[in-house]
């Protein structure tokens, strides 16, 4: 730190942003562009606590921390005690109170803070791949994907990759129409990542005929013609075998039990790769 300018050194097992929002917060009120921050972040022995230590007693500084490791919470205070360094522990004192007022007891693990976001974040960017790229709107989609499900329509592939993407789980679907070709990509997909989906063509019939009906059109379209449905099973079996990817029959499934034999499917191949 720069002489004679007042600072303040800040420590942490993880990467030290929580303590570093609330030091900026204090000395905003100090005319903060005249109080200096350092950030050391990943701490984990009491060497880089001892080199921070003689740091700050050269600059006259004072030491916040976030330390969940009482072993390491513990050597810091006492060796800043006998240094004469001021120190601010600003995790601990609404973690003893959280404990007091729950029962509960801190995982005290270092970074759960981050973990817990990096997976939040990453379901986010699941469910938003998903929306990008369902219903096959664009086969950019189908080789960026974990899993990629193909099936003719109705056979709960949005609903299937929505779920899955609240696990994390990033999924591209293409329905398999007669008159449509299906994309190049889906054939450079490797095992286990790409599953079909198919129904009970009455079952199927009965689901489009209520389809059509919530969206006040005539309940004999060709879209739930039997005969239609018919062929399109048909053509999506002989895509799928050409494919030779797994098949799942979500016939009278919930969506969860589906999922549950995707992600099935899914981890064995990468067992086996």
């Amino acid at each position: 730190m720069a002489t004679g300018v007042p600072g303040v050194y800040i420590i942490s097992d993880s990467i030290g942003e929580t303590a570093e929002m609330v030091v900026k917060a204090a000395t905003s009120q100090f005319d903060s562009g005249k109080i200096e921050i350092r950030r050391i972040p990943n701490v984990g022995d009491t060497d880089t606590i001892d080199r921070v230590l003689e740091q700050a007693t050269e600059a006259k500084a004072m030491i916040a921390f976030t330390l969940v490791l009482p072993e390491l919470k513990e050597y810091l205070m006492q060796k800043a005690a006998s240094a004469g360094i001021i120190t601010v522990d600003i995790l601990s004192p609404i973690m003893e109170a959280v404990e007091r007022s729950t029962g509960l007891t801190p995982h005290r693990e270092p970074g759960i803070l981050r973990k817990v976001d990096e997976i939040y974040f990453r379901r986010v960017e699941a469910i938003e791949f998903a929306v990008r790229y369902d219903d096959g709107k664009n086969p950019r989609g189908i080789m960026l994907a974990d899993i990629v499900l193909v099936g003719v329509s109705r056979t709960s592939k949005t609903p299937l990759s929505m779920y899955l993407a609240h696990k994390r789980i990033k999924v591209a679907n293409v329905p398999l129409v007669p008159e449509v070709a299906p994309p190049e990509e889906l054939f450079q997909v490797e095992k286990g990542r790409l599953i079909g989906l198919t129904i009970d063509p009455q079952q199927l019939l009965s689901i489009r005929k209520e389809r059509l009906k919530s969206l006040g059109l005539m309940a004999d379209a060709n879209y739930a013609n039997e005969n239609r449905i018919l062929q399109e099973m048909e053509f999506a079996h002989r895509i799928m075998r050409r494919l030779g990817c797994p098949i799942i029959d979500v016939t009278n499934r919930a969506v969860e039990e589906t999922s549950s034999k995707i992600l099935e499917i899914y981890y064995r191949g990468f067992s086996h790769v």
